[in-house]
């Protein structure tokens, strides 16, 4: 064991959802015995679609556990044992109405690792080209076309605050500083 880990010893299911799972895990850590509460998720995917090089689809959504209007990148939870880019595929159209001829993997993220173990994969698409929208029951979505730099700029003033949008834009610039 590492200085840092932390065993399971046992584990006690407090919630089983649609879309989540509560546990409490006793656990060995370097400084005895604890409880970790944890929020399983089955993780998901986010695209960043660009239409050509200066642009880029956002969406924006209500979203309720927020309590408003959000402005985000494409993405969508993963369902069972789905392979992430078959899911990038599929939530790109059906939240856009975009396909990609061209996908590049921007790595994962842990949302919030804390208590939570929903990994979001991220992806660049582009060569896009319209096939009509498929959402899911009860979502409504608007596509922005929006130039890439306005988008870093909607970042800087606040008006993007959706944390999984930020971190695709960051490994997309970082990936393009390269």
């Amino acid at each position: 064991m590492s200085n840092l880990e932390e065993k399971q010893i046992s584990s006690e299911k407090l919630l089983s959802a649609k879309i989540i799972n509560v546990r409490r895990d006793k656990v060995l850590s370097p400084k005895g015995e604890c409880f970790r509460e944890v929020v399983e998720h089955s993780g998901g995917v986010v695209i960043l679609p660009y239409i050509d090089k200066d642009n880029i689809i956002l969406i924006k959504q209500w979203r309720y556990a927020a309590g408003q209007e959000l402005i985000e990148l494409p993405a969508g939870k993963l369902e069972p044992k789905e392979d992430p880019f078959e899911c990038a595929k599929r939530e790109l159209t059906e939240e856009t109405g975009y396909k990609a001829k061209s996908w590049n993997s921007l790595g994962y993220i842990y949302t919030s690792p804390g208590f939570c173990n929903e990994k979001l994969y991220l992806y660049k698409a582009s060569d896009l080209e319209y096939a009509g929208t498929n959402f899911d029951e009860f979502e409504t979505i608007e596509n922005l076309i929006t130039p890439i730099k306005k988008a870093y700029e909607m970042i800087a003033s606040g008006k993007i605050v959706d944390s999984k949008t930020i971190c695709a834009l960051c490994h997309a610039k970082i990936e393009d500083t390269l």
